[in-house]
C-alpha cells in the first residue's frame, strides 16, 4: 500500500457579500497569510465532520457543512475538500489565540486584492467559486 494521502477541509462562510476569513496565527503554517478556516481531517472522520470542527476550533463557531463545493489538491499534496457552511448570523466569532490572527469579513474583490491571500484560496476564488456558483451553492 502507499502513503496515506493527507486530507484537508476549507470552510466557505458567507454574510451577503462578505466571505469569512482568518489572518493565520505567527506559530502556524504560513504565519500572518489570509486565508479561509480550515485544517485537516482526523484519522476516522468524515469530511463534514473536521469542517465542523476546525471552525469550532479556530473560531468557536458552530456551523452546519451544506455542501462540498470544489476539491483541489496543494503543491505538497494535501488533497483539500472545500465546504460552504452556514454560521449563525448572530455568532460571536472568537479566534483561537494561536491559529487565528484576526478574522475578517471580506468581499471578493478584496479577498483578490490581498497580498497576503494563500494562493490555493485565490485559485478557489477564480475557478472553485464559480464551479459552486453554477451548482447554485453561492447565488453570486
Amino acid at each position: 500500500m502507499g502513503a496515506a494521502v493527507k486530507r484537508g477541509v476549507v470552510a466557505i462562510a458567507r454574510r451577503g457579500e462578505r466571505f469569512l476569513a482568518i489572518r493565520r496565527g505567527r506559530a502556524v503554517a504560513a504565519p500572518g497569510r489570509v486565508c479561509f478556516p480550515g485544517g485537516h481531517v482526523e484519522p476516522g472522520e468524515e469530511d463534514r465532520e473536521a469542517v465542523v470542527r476546525e471552525c469550532r476550533e479556530e473560531l468557536q463557531a458552530h456551523v452546519e457543512a451544506v455542501a462540498c463545493v470544489w476539491q483541489s489538491v496543494t503543491p505538497w499534496g494535501t488533497a483539500l475538500s472545500w465546504w460552504m457552511v452556514e454560521l449563525d448570523p448572530a455568532a460571536e466569532l472568537v479566534p483561537h489565540p494561536v491559529e487565528v490572527e484576526a478574522i475578517y469579513w471580506m468581499t471578493l474583490e478584496e479577498l483578490l486584492a490581498e497580498p497576503m491571500l494563500l494562493e490555493g484560496n485565490r485559485e478557489f476564488l477564480i475557478n472553485g467559486l464559480q464551479q459552486g456558483d453554477a451548482e447554485g451553492h453561492f447565488g453570486l
